[in-house]
């Protein structure tokens, strides 16, 4: 059997990260040809536009808490790959990822591992990683349907807040966009909270296609105990709803859990208390900007930057009412918007701005947000490390 030549860090730098058309039969002819290698553990999908990360995060910490041994699959990352693949409360070690590489290499050949784009190989790459895991949560990274974690089957879809975004791949329209994620379901989904109506009617349409049970959330006697949590905690009112979508999903596992564990349980990257004047926060599009808006303090300082495709204006706009003035930080990403873009969106938008200049005044409230790139780079400013139970302060 072939064996790779290179690490998996070297492998993976060759892929591009993001391409303008993706063969959607590519990753299944793959995992046709993992199958028979490995032992697929009870699974979750989680789709949506907003809170796939932290609703998979608490499912997969509160299962952990209780002995289950859990595999928890996001993306994108923020300062290391390894956060792409947590097992069993930590991010997976560089050994545990390397031997999974030279398996699934070994498996694949060279022909498919190098014909498989970066998303689909990492996706695959998990499953090696979580074959002994009791339960494997997988976040959807593009739509639902065609996104290479939804080459397997699942006991249950979790379907969180649908936005508009990513209109270029999922459609223009929110029915559309809706589809193309809901039509990932099996037999059983969990229905988050909806902004729209419309995702409501499509999830009913397309259970009734597939014959697929959809559940709501409702508001259960854990509802105050998560908002005391959350209060404790400084969460926003959108992680009380996601939370409240995890411990159902739970119960829908039939997997038991401790709500107390939720006190223990960091959430790096949304709306995470870094300081206690910083908070940083990975969204990226309207739906999330009108969630952060609702926690944000007033007079907030706003460190923003945003890839091309996101409509910044809207989300420029949303948040205007708590900011206090915008401080435009550079970022590395090919899709990055330019400089321009940015300043122009801020004068429609009528927010005084400047460029970050990397100081901090500790009598200020700041809100780091825009996309992974943006916290990734205010991250990388200020030396913070990210450690398995903390965040640090390192030396800039």
């Amino acid at each position: 059997m072939p064996n790779p030549s290179e690490s998996l860090e070297g492998f993976l730098n060759k892929k591009p990260l993001y391409y303008k058309e993706i063969d959607h039969e590519r990753v299944h002819i793959a995992y046709a040809m993992l199958k028979p290698h490995i032992r697929r553990p009870k699974s979750v999908h989680i789709v949506g536009t907003n809170g796939k990360g932290s609703t998979g995060r608490i499912i997969a910490y509160l299962a952990w808490k209780q002995g289950v041994r859990v595999g928890h699959y996001t993306s994108p990352h923020i300062l290391k790959f390894n956060e792409r693949i947590w097992l069993d409360g930590a991010d997976a070690s560089d050994a545990v990822l390397e031997e999974a590489h030279q398996r699934l290499f070994s498996i694949l050949g060279q022909e498919m591992s190098d014909a498989l784009s970066y998303f689909e190989y990492t996706t695959l790459l998990a499953f090696v990683v979580f074959e002994k895991c009791d339960l494997m949560v997988l976040e959807a990274g593009l739509g639902g349907e065609f996104d290479a974690t939804n080459v397997c089957d699942k006991e249950l879809s979790v379907i969180t807040p649908i936005g508009i975004d990513h209109q270029a791949f999922l459609g223009e329209t929110m029915e559309q966009i809706a589809e193309t994620k809901i039509r990932s379901i099996q037999k059983l989904a969990l229905l988050a909270p909806q902004p729209y109506p419309e995702v409501v009617e499509v999830a009913e349409t397309i259970a009734t296609q597939k014959c697929a049970t959809i559940v709501s959330v409702q508001r259960s006697a854990f509802s105050v105990q998560v908002e005391e949590i959350a209060k404790a905690k400084g969460w926003g009112d959108y992680l009380i709803d996601n939370a409240m979508v995890a411990l159902k999903a739970l119960e829908l596992l039939d997997i038991d859990y401790d709500i107390n564990d939720l006190y223990d349980l960091e959430l790096f990257g949304r709306f995470y208390p870094l300081t206690k004047n910083i908070r940083i926060d990975v969204g990226h599009n309207p739906l999330a900007a009108q969630a952060i808006v609702k926690a944000m303090a007033p007079d907030t300082v706003l460190i923003y930057n945003s890839l091309e495709d996101k409509d910044y204006e809207a989300v420029l706009r949303t948040l205007a009412p708590k900011v206090k003035r915008v401080e435009i930080i550079p970022i590395e990403s090919q899709r990055a918007t330019t400089m321009e873009a940015i300043e122009s969106a801020l004068e429609k938008v009528g927010l005084p701005y400047g460029l970050f200049e990397g100081t901090i005044d500790e009598n200020e409230h700041y809100l780091v947000f825009g996309s992974f790139y943006t916290v990734e780079a205010f991250l990388k400013a200020f030396g913070f490390q990210k450690s398995e139970e903390r965040v640090r302060v390192g030396t800039p």
